[in-house]
């Protein structure tokens, strides 16, 4: 049975000699064969592009070219090429990039096994002018929400023609963010999007190139704040997109219309420690910063206090929280599953958001002097712009250690066991690919700081009670995952988590043993973490492949 036909769209202007040369090649020796190449040359004034294009097309009859006698620009040629396919199934290759020799089989290969695929993205790497591969970007599965901070998809992407001519092809006013455009479109309309697991994109990185540096092309930040915002207005998703300090990320601000009551469920023990040299106890602290600092306003506070915490802890927290806070009084043997959930049967909110008592909200200005990344006082905001999505189900934060580095990113599943990325990491560190930057989605958060709808929360049965110390979160999103549901770590709430104050971390052998028992298949192959990650490490290192076979960590 042979595969659908594609048709590969290449708008061309003006690209190097040998890059074009290169890029014609790549497609003419696809080990699959069923392709067109749609190339439209777009007015080039260098003499030898014409020359090179029509030679090509004379050479192979599923050359479809079209000469423009002047230059209408990238989207203009691109749907020029659009109309001169036939295929099922539309490639996007950039004139002066390269295919790897199978990309069009690996495609097939998966739209064989998923044949509702209506939008299929591969990883890619970099080449430079001699041919040097570098960045190679293993990307996850499919994260709606990451899309709304980057173009992570990017190269290859392969999209059903009839969709794309459905949404009307590429829009004029998007040139340079053209591709993140069509994307948010098909993929609103999609029935299934399919990340191919290999690296079928070779993408050129040459002088003035978008490969090199994003400010190559200025313009195209512009549009993609416009692509990413007219997505928004048309899923009425209450936020924002604006540009960061960060290039090729956009900053999703909260823009709620509604503010429905969110309760905020904090189990403490009524431990103290020393904060800024003074003895403190935690949970005062919380609440306080929450209270203090917070510029969202309709929320309930219920504590599950064990009956260590003292009578004056208790009257100051309801001399802050007045008639928000309640104390829920917990007699039971230490069991944080337990306590959420004695927290979640006394609240009422529409959405849940559970806070470890060691958690401080940070004070507004904490940011003076740093590049501009998120927000500062509109946590609250932030979780729950992505909490109120349909198919979400839980939404974590950025949390840093008391000295600013990193503390919770987003947890990933490598090994068979789940660990928190860039633990311990610069407070400003990037990522891979900036990830640590940019709104994604991931297998588990930590319940240090998450906000679950209250619908998700009850239709996975809450926090499973065989989980008292550890895993108990990851338990929990594995059970959203296993729902049908997402995790998304929202980098617009930041705060500090004074994490293990109030008892040693440490995970029994038992713990591991039956967190692997129940969820060893999904241990094993983390939709957001490559397998080709060195899996020693939690921290996205890739392992490349050496020409004996064998596999070596990549820094």
């Amino acid at each position: 049975m042979s595969g659908p036909l594609f048709s590969i769209i290449t708008p061309v202007h003006n690209p190097p000699e040998n890059a074009l040369r290169s890029m014609l090649t790549s497609v003419a020796e696809q080990s699959c064969g069923d392709w067109e190449h749609c190339i439209v040359d777009d007015g080039s004034t260098a003499g030898y592009v014409k020359a090179i294009l029509e030679a090509h097309a004379a050479k192979y009859r599923q050359v479809r070219l079209l000469l423009r006698a002047e230059s209408g620009g990238i989207v203009v040629a691109s749907n020029d090429a659009l109309n001169l396919a036939s295929g099922e199934f539309v490639a996007l290759l950039d004139h002066d990039d390269e295919l790897a020799q199978d990309a069009l089989a690996q495609v097939s290969l998966a739209i064989t096994r998923a044949p509702d695929s209506d939008y299929l993205y591969t990883d890619e790497d970099k080449i430079d002018e001699v041919n040097n591969h570098f960045d190679l970007f293993l990307k996850p599965d499919w994260s709606p929400e990451r899309l709304h901070s980057q173009m992570y998809t990017c190269h290859l992407s392969v999209l059903r023609r009839v969709l794309v001519a459905d949404v009307g092809g590429f829009r004029e006013g998007f040139e340079g963010s053209q591709d993140w455009d069509l994307v948010l479109r098909v993929t609103e309309r999609a029935r299934r999007v399919t990340h191919v697991r290999e690296t079928c994109y070779h993408w050129r990185a040459v002088p003035n190139s978008a490969a090199t540096s994003v400010d190559a092309k200025p313009y195209a930040v512009a549009a993609a704040e416009r692509a990413v915002n007219e997505h928004f207005a048309r899923t009425q998703f209450p936020g924002t997109a604006c540009e960061s300090s960060v290039p090729g990320i956009l900053r999703v601000d909260p823009a709620l219309s509604e503010h429905p009551l969110v309760s905020i469920v904090v189990p403490t023990a009524g431990s103290s420690q020393l904060l800024r040299g003074e003895p403190t106890v935690l949970v005062t602290n919380a609440i306080r910063s929450v209270y203090d600092r917070s510029t969202y306003r309709n929320f309930e506070v219920i504590v599950v206090a064990d009956a260590s915490v003292s009578a004056a802890t208790r009257q100051e927290l309801k001399d802050i929280g007045g008639s928000t806070l309640r104390i829920v009084d917990y007699s039971a043997a230490f069991n944080f599953s337990d306590k959420i959930n004695a927290g979640f049967v006394r609240s009422s909110g529409d959405y849940v958001l559970l806070l470890n008592d060691d958690i401080e909200v940070l004070p507004n200005g904490w940011r003076d002097g740093w590049p501009k990344l998120h927000g500062t006082s509109h946590w609250i905001e932030s979780l729950l712009m992505y909490a109120s999505q349909t198919g979400v189900g839980a939404v974590g934060a950025k949390l840093y250690f008391n000295d600013l580095r990193l503390q919770h990113v987003g947890v990933v599943m490598h090994g068979g066991l789940p660990s928190h990325s860039y633990r311990g990491f610069p407070s400003l560190y990037g990522g891979y690919f900036s990830n640590a930057h940019a709104v994604c989605n991931y297998i588990a958060v930590t319940a240090a700081c998450v906000m679950i709808p209250r619908a998700a929360f009850e239709q996975v049965g809450g926090f499973s009670i065989s989980y008292p110390v550890n895993y108990n979160d990851v338990d929990f999103c594995l059970k959203i995952h296993a729902a049908g549901l997402r995790s998304v770590y929202s980098p617009g709430a930041e705060l500090l988590h004074y994490e293990s104050a109030t008892r040693e971390a440490s995970v029994s052998p038992a713990e591991i043993a039956l967190i692997q028992d129940q969820w060893r298949s999904v241990l094993h192959d983390d939709p957001y973490y490559h397998p080709r990650f060195y899996q020693r490490s939690p921290d996205f290192h890739p392992q490349v492949m050496l020409t004996d076979g064998s596999l070596v960590k990549q820094h």
